[in-house]
C-alpha cells in the first residue's frame, strides 16, 4: 500500500489546483482536522468551490487531535517556536509516524518530522 501522508492545507490547495508537477506517491492519505478547518474556513471560499473541496476531504482520513498528536504538537511547538496550527498538522504527521507533504520551507526544517516538499508546475 505503501506509506502514510499527512497532507498540509498547502499541498490540499495545490491538488485543488492541479499544479503538481508530479503524480503524488502511493500511499494512505491523512490530513489534520486543523486543514479541515482551514480549507472550509476560507473566506473568499465560493459555493462552487466548497463541494468539490468537501468531496476531496471525504475521500481523506481526518485525523482528530488526540492525545498522541497532542503530546507531538506540544512537543514540535515547544522545540521550534510553530503556531499552533502547524504544530498540530505537523504533529498529526509524527504521530502516524507519516510524512507530512508541505511547501512550508519553515517545516521542511525540523529534524524531528519527515517533510517532503512537492514540485509545482512551471506556470505556478
Amino acid at each position: 500500500m505503501g506509506l502514510n501522508f499527512v497532507l498540509d492545507t498547502n499541498a490540499v490547495i495545490y491538488l485543488q489546483q492541479g499544479v503538481f508537477a508530479d503524480p503524488l506517491p502511493v500511499g494512505r492519505y491523512f490530513v489534520s482536522v486543523i486543514t479541515e478547518i482551514e480549507l472550509l474556513s476560507f473566506p473568499t471560499l465560493t459555493p462552487e468551490q466548497l463541494d468539490p473541496l468537501r468531496a476531496l476531504i471525504d475521500d481523506l482520513t481526518v485525523v482528530p487531535i488526540d492525545p498522541g498528536v497532542k503530546d507531538a504538537a506540544v512537543k514540535l511547538r515547544r522545540a521550534h517556536r510553530l503556531r499552533v496550527p502547524d504544530a498540530i498538522v505537523a504533529g498529526t504527521a509524527v504521530a502516524l509516524d507519516a510524512v507530512l507533504l508541505s511547501n512550508d520551507a519553515k517545516l521542511q526544517t525540523l529534524p524531528d518530522l519527515r517533510c517532503r516538499s512537492l514540485a509545482l508546475t512551471a506556470n505556478t
